[in-house]
């Protein structure tokens, strides 16, 4: 018999949410609108200290009105981390603009300031003009060098979104992930630090933008007694239903932040001693939300133990693992576009592992999964 399935990251459920989806059963609001979604929207711009919420069904889709509202269309260029997920720049492709990604730092794993300026200098040189936008993500909940980057932006009037989707509650000197931008975005998806079980949000502190958003995600449905169009929209709101789950989510948010970085202290306690294992530490005043635990691994050091050989291993005990996100640059349908490397990244996906990190997760759990890393390491090693 098998051991119980040990998930990456699984929702994890509080006691207020179903009170709040009762709620909207009860008061019949099952539609796309309601006041859970108000409410929602207050009490997510509160919690980091912006002005405007919207609420969407996804974070692909606030980038995608995010890059909307900032204008860009057909053939401008947007730079984007390349480390990330493909949700950060397929809607660039929405926009049938022209994705620059650039490579990241090694100290947090996201873009990299210095090479992101000379990216800028280089297609100024090449197109005449600089890029359009700038898409920066806070990659497994590490903030990136948000501070540096937006200096970097700044002296070329590059307006900055933040893909904080996987950051949520993540800060730097005490400033919320999402809100060092002119727009940030934040994902609920089922695998998130709390979710609406699908879902996402944009935050500014620029109200037409954010009013912008709503209209757009409904439809762009004129003033008027009748349906009324007149420009193209989306059907991007989240529901009240969803919203309802993300009220009770956002109660316990501050402490699924403390279960996930406790799982992070223990496997930084038990697996870093080892030879060929390494953990991403925070920059002084940086604060993750360690979304996920990553760590590199180095098959030179650890006696030919590989990210794969583990992950093979854990899976074998019913347990799940991912390797990092494997770049942008290398993926094949963005291959053939811009992108300013140092190779880190590709290290990263050479050798990276994501480790279970649900905040549901027991000291049993985690304990189990460090048995079965040493007992592949140990058995290596001895070999």
């Amino acid at each position: 018999m098998k051991n119980e399935r040990i998930y990456l990251s699984s929702p994890h459920m509080g006691n207020s949410e179903f009170q709040f989806v009762k709620e909207a059963f009860d008061t019949n609001w099952i539609s796309p609108v309601g006041p859970h979604i108000t409410a929602f929207e207050e009490a997510l711009a509160g919690y980091n200290s912006v002005a405007h919420c919207a609420a969407l069904s996804s974070g692909t889709a606030a980038i995608h009105l995010a890059l909307i509202i900032l204008g860009v269309q057909q053939g401008d260029e947007v730079l984007c981390s390349s480390f990330t997920f493909s949700g950060s720049c397929n809607p660039i492709m929405y926009q049938k603009a022209v994705p620059v990604f650039v490579d990241s730092e090694s100290e947090t794993m996201n873009m990299d300031p210095v090479l992101l300026e000379e990216a800028i200098k280089d297609r100024i040189r090449k197109t005449g003009k600089a890029p359009k936008a700038l898409i920066v993500v806070h990659l497994y909940g590490m903030p990136a060098k948000i501070r540096d980057i937006m200096t970097v932006a700044r002296n070329y009037g590059i307006p900055v979104i933040e893909d904080a989707a996987e950051a949520l509650g993540s800060s730097v000197a005490g400033k919320k992930a999402g809100t060092f931008g002119d727009i940030g975005i934040y994902s609920f998806n089922g695998n998130k630090i709390i979710t609406t079980s699908g879902g996402g949000a944009l935050v500014s502190d620029n109200q037409e933008w954010v009013k912008q958003a709503k209209f757009l995600a409904t439809q762009a449905r004129d003033p008027a007694p009748h349906y009324e169009h007149s420009q193209i929209g989306y059907n991007y709101r989240l529901s009240n239903v969803s919203a309802a789950i993300g009220r009770g989510q956002l109660l316990v948010l501050d402490e699924r932040i403390a279960q996930r970085r406790k799982v992070f202290h223990r496997y930084l306690e038990k697996i870093a001693p080892r030879e060929g294992f390494e953990f991403h530490m925070e920059p002084d005043t940086f604060i993750s939300n360690r979304w996920l635990t990553t760590v590199l691994i180095d098959p030179a050091r650890t006696g030919g133990v590989s990210h794969e050989t583990i992950r093979l291993a854990l899976e074998n005990e019913n347990i799940e693992s991912r390797p990092l996100w494997k770049p942008m640059h290398m993926q094949p349908v963005f291959k053939s576009f811009p992108a300013y490397t140092n190779g880190y990244s590709e290290r990263c996906f050479e050798r990276g592992l994501c480790l279970p990190s649900g905040s549901n997760l027991s000291t049993a759990d985690v304990d189990r999964i460090i048995r079965v890393m040493d007992m592949v390491t140990t058995s290596r090693v001895s070999a």
